[in-house]
């Protein structure tokens, strides 16, 4: 049984071995290595595209999207111009089965796309998609230096400060509605929900999501206390900022996105632990959290109402809201099954009103795996589930290698495969995971991920959990 999972999680893949018989990597990668080598300015490459990222990173919850999209196909030309002036050796650490599987599943969307009934518009977005896949690709780039990670990470959590500093003025001073976000009906009608930036409190929680998660981690990766303090104090700023949002599905991905931050801590620190605590310290501190959480719900009666109406089905607007879409939906699916309608929201703005019911205008299907389903079928759905999964045990096994070598920098990885599943659990109930806010980030968190990979050999263990390790250093 270990063998088969480690077959399909891909964790002994010949990376070296596939792109040196790989022809692709054999046409264009090393093209213009001569000219690179003579190239001033791409002696800096790395340094040239971290403030391309930064860019991207620093202004996205200030701009608009066209200018986010224009910056990150400023990022993905700077990728090819590296890629194609890079040496013609086969460099596995710049290809890793998570690389693999996301040329699959852009691969599916190009099938997808060449079948869909509404073609132009499904090019459109095929051409959005592959912006984001080869910004996750110059992101895995770069990341595999441990400076230019710190830096990209403390630049999104500086601006995420900035961004929910701005969110909780609005919650004391006041903000103007600009959608309609609550059911009228409600008595959380009046209630501010605050949006920054951003415009919108559900795309804004999406967006503080990764920030609440890699701030708490950043509390044990930064050392010394004016850092320390620092970490704490974006920690508890944006999580007051996402909570006052009252966004359901933010907030269900936070508290699904803290509670495996502290299994992956719990297991980080279980080496130095005491027996007692080593057995007994997760359901204490889960345990505490839930408590916390109920407490908060019977006492504070705006989150109690909130929290209700997750539960409230139909009588809910905007419950009944979603489940009329998704009724709709599940016919879309129903009726191409397969390989979907084709990639990005242009396709199902084309093909949604032929199932909508009456008085439900949707731009999207408010649930990204509908929305995967619906855009690439059960086979764009399935390589996606694969690749999440291959990616989760990337990170896993990589972490239990840096958790041996008593490195800080296994923060970071516990933060990124946290912030991924409470932005999946997040994007369960909505799809502010396709807005470039949200979605730049994803790509971000997996690309964090990625940069840790590192070859294992057939005479190497993936196993995590090892009775011999030596204590971390604290």
């Amino acid at each position: 049984m270990n063998l088969v999972w480690q077959k399909f999680t891909l964790s002994y893949l010949p990376i070296s071995e596939y792109l040196a018989g790989s022809y692709l990597h054999r046409s264009f990668v090393g093209l213009l290595h001569s000219w690179r080598q003579s190239s001033v300015l791409l002696k800096w490459g790395d340094q040239i595209a971290v403030v391309l990222l930064s860019l991207v990173y620093g202004l996205a919850p200030f701009v608009s999207s066209t200018l986010v999209g224009l910056l990150i196909a400023a990022c993905v030309a700077f990728w090819l111009l590296l890629t194609l002036s890079d040496e013609a050796t086969p460099k596995a650490s710049f290809f890793t089965p998570i690389h693999l599987l996301v040329l699959v599943y852009w691969g599916i969307a190009v099938v997808a796309t060449a079948l869909s009934p509404v073609k132009k518009a499904a090019l459109n977005d095929l051409v959005v998609l592959t912006l984001y896949l080869l910004l996750f690709a110059l992101c895995a780039r770069v990341l595999r230096s441990s400076r230019l990670r710190s830096w990209i990470i403390t630049l999104y959590l500086h601006i995420s400060l900035i961004v929910s500093v701005y969110g909780l003025r609005q919650w004391f001073f006041g903000a103007a509605a600009l959608a309609t976000w609550v059911d009228p009906e409600s008595p959380l009608a009046k209630t501010t929900r605050v949006y920054s930036y951003l415009g919108n409190p559900n795309l804004l929680a999406g967006y503080l999501v990764p920030a609440v998660i890699l701030s708490l981690v950043a509390i044990f990766a930064w050392q010394g206390l004016p850092k320390k303090a620092l970490a704490l104090t974006m920690f508890m700023v944006n999580t007051a900022c996402l909570v006052l949002t009252f966004s359901r599905g933010g907030w269900i991905g936070l508290v699904v996105a803290v509670f495996a931050a502290m299994i992956l801590l719990i297991y980080w620190w279980s080496v130095q632990m005491p027996p007692f605590w080593r057995t007994w310290s997760l359901p204490i501190i889960l345990g505490s959290l839930i408590g916390v959480l109920v407490l908060a719900v019977i006492f504070v009666e705006p989150l109690r109402l909130r929290v209700f109406s997750i539960f409230a089905d139909r009588q809910d607007s905007s419950n009944n809201f979603r489940r009329n879409v998704w009724d709709a939906v599940f016919e879309m699916i129903r009726d191409r099954p397969i390989i979907g309608i084709g990639p990005g929201h242009n396709s199902f703005n084309k093909i949604y009103p032929l199932y909508q019911r009456p008085r439900y205008t949707a731009l999207s299907a408010y649930s990204i795996l509908l929305e995967i389903a619906v855009e690439t079928g059960f086979v764009g759905l399935g390589c996606f589930l694969w690749l999440i999964i291959v990616t989760l045990n990337a990170g896993c096994i990589q972490m239990g290698r840096l958790r041996q070598l008593a490195n800080r920098q296994g923060f970071w990885l516990i933060g990124a495969i946290a912030s991924m599943v409470g932005m999946l659990a997040h994007g369960a109930v909505d799809t502010v995971w396709f807005r470039p806010e949200v979605n730049s980030l994803w790509w971000l968190m997996v690309a964090l991920i990625a940069s840790y990979w590192t070859p294992l050999n057939q005479n190497q263990t993936p196993e995590i959990n090892s009775p011999d390790q030596e204590p971390m250093a604290s």
